[in-house]
């Protein structure tokens, strides 16, 4: 009874000591992933929101981004979002007929991906008439 005990405190000890802490990061869009759908050239401007949650318990920071030549960021936070807070990074589509799959990636300090680096989707296609 007594190795019992002792390994079930082993287990929670070990289990307690792989959680994550730190900053998490939570995108509010599905699978990371904004829809245009079928848009139109002259109709539509191309602008979209990515919002996100700080879910961690310590300070978000994003400290850079990787995307293809069709976009422009139009607003990312400068300082750290803090537990608890929402924020949103603004894209800007450069509106090339055609299909859109692209894909950014942001560079934060959040734990719940891999190196910090969390990928962020859009898709759809832009039509000219």
């Amino acid at each position: 009874m007594k190795n019992i005990k002792l390994l079930i405190i082993f287990l929670f000890l070990s289990y307690t000591g792989f959680a994550q802490s730190g900053p998490k990061i939570e995108i509010q869009q599905t699978d990371n992933t904004i829809d245009f759908g079928k848009i139109n050239k002259s109709t539509d401007n191309g602008v979209r929101n990515f919002t996100f949650t700080n879910i961690g318990d310590a300070p978000l920071t994003i400290t850079g981004f990787q995307s293809t030549a069709s976009f422009t960021i139009s607003y990312k936070p400068n300082q750290p979002i803090a537990p608890g807070k929402s924020d949103k990074i603004e894209i800007k589509y450069n509106m090339v007929p055609g299909p859109i799959r692209k894909t950014i990636t942001l560079e934060t300090n959040a734990v719940n991906y891999d190196g910090g680096r969390v990928p962020l989707k859009i898709k759809g296609e832009v039509m000219t008439n």
